[in-house]
């Protein structure tokens, strides 16, 4: 069933809305790597952020290849739909904050994620921000779509 680029806008933004963890997969020496994080959506669907610390496998293997792919498992579902559960799967790159809204995003991410106060605070913490190239949208084994970042995905 095919949906017009503003209706599966809407579906990826409210997944995105309504749940708060993630899988981060990474991958380090042909490895991969899976990693459940806290996660925040910045600037529309273009960006995803998390925080974590720098001595950690999950950073490291972003430092030699800054491709990931971030799984989000709708547990909440859709009200209007009890049947209907989605998988996310942004698909992107992982880049530097710049310095200037650095602080303005952890003050977003701390307001949805009150309980890693002391993570964001910590001296190691590192703020990482993922560039979304795409996303695959997951509504049963028939049900699989594509959605590509364009300039209109930023609000």
């Amino acid at each position: 069933m095919a949906q017009e680029p503003s209706a599966i806008q809407d579906t990826i933004q409210r997944v995105l809305e309504r749940n708060r963890l993630a899988v981060l997969a990474t991958q380090r020496n042909g490895q991969p790597h899976a990693s459940l994080i806290a996660f925040t959506p910045l600037g529309g669907l273009r960006f995803l952020a998390f925080a974590t610390y720098r001595d950690t496998l999950k950073y490291e293997s972003i430092r030699e290849d800054r491709r990931v792919a971030i799984l989000i498992e709708d547990r909440e579902g859709d009200a209007r739909r009890s049947d209907r559960r989605l998988v996310l799967t942004a698909v992107g790159e992982a880049i530097k904050t710049p310095e200037e809204d650095r602080q303005a995003h952890i003050v977003t991410h701390l307001a949805r994620h009150p309980d890693i106060e002391r993570l964001l605070s910590s001296p190691d913490c590192e703020f990482v921000r993922v560039a979304v190239h795409a996303y695959q949208v997951v509504g049963g084994i028939d049900d699989v779509r594509w959605y590509a970042i364009g300039e209109s995905a930023a609000t």
